[in-house]
């Protein structure tokens, strides 16, 4: 037996390599590929549904959108063409949960400053404070990536409408009118077909290890 065994070493040894490869193989392919869930209006609290969204059960995308950016850029859906993104509301003059969002939307720039598919969106809820001068201060105070992170201002309506009705980010009801205000800690993961993906707390380090993951997941599904 041992000399058969030495006789044929190597035939046996390609054989158990090869036989290692296809199993491997088949257990890849057999194996199924983690996918996030597509968030519809119906499937998200109702508390963060507009009454008029709450029955929808597909076709949620985000809506069309024209704001401002910290240069001055007019920046529409059409910046983040094919591009998985994550978006958040916040105000300048935030004395609380913004601060570390803030920073943990830097954390995940860092992560991201080389890849080309991937962004990041912050929304003003003060627009009326948060001109594009206020806006470029604060960019330059967080050491904002103008390439990979736009923070946007414009009109309240229109981000008020997005916060509510495409990102579904808050609970309170409003008009977008001088009174109404917005204060989410939420960030929203959007895929290149502008559909929701997830939603974390932003303010909390274990839920932006999850968002990161995630991140990694919706790469492999539309980029691999």
């Amino acid at each position: 037996m041992k000399a058969f065994i030495k006789k044929y070493k190597t035939f046996i040894t390609i054989i158990l390599v090869t036989s290692i490869i296809i199993l491997s193989l088949f257990y890849s392919a057999l194996k199924p590929q983690v996918r996030l869930a597509v968030y519809q209006p119906s499937m998200v609290n109702y508390e963060l549904v507009d009454s008029t969204l709450q029955h929808v059960k597909k076709y949620h995308r985000i809506a069309p959108f024209s704001m401002i950016n910290q240069n001055g850029d007019t920046i529409t859906q059409k910046n983040y063409e094919n591009k998985i993104y994550v978006a958040d509301f916040f105000f300048t003059t935030c004395p609380s949960i913004c601060i570390r969002m803030t920073a943990n939307m830097g954390k995940i720039q860092k992560l991201i400053k080389d890849d080309s598919q991937v962004m990041l969106l912050s929304y003003s809820v003060t627009p009326e404070i948060d001109s594009v001068e206020q806006l470029k201060k604060y960019a330059i105070e967080k050491g904002v990536d103008d390439k990979k992170w736009n923070l946007l201002t414009g009109d309240k309506k229109m981000i008020y409408s997005l916060a509510r009705k495409s990102y579904l980010a808050v609970k309170e009801d409003g008009d977008g009118g001088p009174l109404d205000m917005i204060h989410t800690e939420n960030f929203i993961l959007v895929d290149p077909e502008k559909r929701i993906r997830g939603f974390y707390d932003g303010t909390d380090e274990i839920a932006l290890k999850d968002l990161i993951r995630d991140i990694s997941i919706l790469k492999k599904e539309y980029f691999n």
